[in-house]
């Protein structure tokens, strides 16, 4: 695909109706003593992480299950691991109900069989409906009579039909839940142009917005292929690396700059933050490649140190 424009680069960047449909925790008040361990949980279904507290004794092992309020109802969580934090600036951290017994994940696993059914079953209902939505996922919370349907959409969906044809099948508490594409990302998971699994999924789920901004910062060449992930979206490593080139950028003289140096004036051809190395030509067409940390701003005009 060839290089496009700004105002077409731009619809990769999320809307701020993506931004709000990210699928969260409830969140609470504790009051925690400073000695008591914070763990952080994962759920299954979104793939999302949270912070919660154990209050029943003893150390929750990474790896374990325990039941955990969410915004659903109670479910189960997988304990990745303690963490570090200032417990009081935290006001999401949710409290652990206790650890997941046999019975429980007996149930869970009947649970994911019957999933498979119910995303069948819908996407039959959604297509007889003449809907235009797109299921994602569905899960069956653990301790509650409510079954979730993850869908995106372009728009808004009046799918108030499609939820009594499923309360009609199910007999349970039915609720959808529009998502964004990014959201559907990191719950479908997958490889991507790294070759790794998505950062979204494995690395961090907190999907911070990603701006055009983060791309020229980094001057990444504007081609929606290398700059968009398999979301459509521009890649989350953009804001990842962000800041160090933030940082970077004002340390050295960027592209087209004059630079002072052996009594003349050259002028930045290429700048290179990844190796540090900065290169100029000069009015006779000389060419020198300098080490960023040679580079010193005096006067707001840039020089090469002495």
């Amino acid at each position: 695909m060839s290089d496009i424009e700004d105002d077409d680069i731009s619809l990769l960047e999320d809307s701020p109706e993506e931004r709000d449909t990210i699928v969260i925790v409830s969140k609470g008040e504790e009051t925690i003593a400073s000695d008591m361990p914070v763990y952080r949980l994962r759920l299954s279904y979104s793939h999302e992480t949270f912070l919660a507290i154990y209050r029943g004794g003893g150390v929750l092992a990474t790896g374990s299950m325990v039941v955990v309020p969410t915004r659903y109802g109670k479910d189960l969580a997988k304990v990745i691991g303690p963490v570090r934090c200032n417990k009081r600036c935290v006001s999401d951290i949710v409290c652990i109900e206790r650890p997941a017994t046999r019975e429980d994940l007996d149930r869970a696993e009947a649970n994911r069989a019957m999933e498979e059914d119910a995303l069948q079953i819908c996407r039959e209902k959604i297509r007889a409906h003449r809907l235009d939505m797109k299921l994602v996922h569905v899960h069956f919370l653990l301790e509650e009579s409510k079954i979730l349907f993850f869908f995106t959409a372009e728009s808004r969906v009046d799918f108030r039909d499609l939820v009594k044809d499923l309360v009609g099948v199910f007999r349970t508490r039915i609720e959808l839940r529009q998502i964004g594409v990014r959201d559907e990302a990191r719950i479908v998971c997958g490889l991507g142009i790294c070759g790794r699994g998505y950062c979204c999924n494995t690395v961090s789920d907190k999907l911070k917005p990603v701006s055009i901004k983060m791309a020229k910062d980094q001057n990444l060449s504007f081609n929606s292929m290398k700059i968009s992930g398999p979301c459509g979206r521009l890649l989350c490593c953009l804001s990842y690396e962000h800041n160090f080139y933030s940082e970077q950028v004002r340390l050295v003289p960027q592209t087209g700059a004059r630079v002072s140096h052996n009594n003349g004036t050259w002028t930045v051809t290429e700048v290179n933050l990844i190796t540090g190395q900065v290169r100029m030509n000069d009015s006779d067409g000389r060419s020198v490649t300098l080490p960023s940390n040679r580079f010193e701003r005096v006067d707001n005009r840039w020089q090469v140190k002495r």
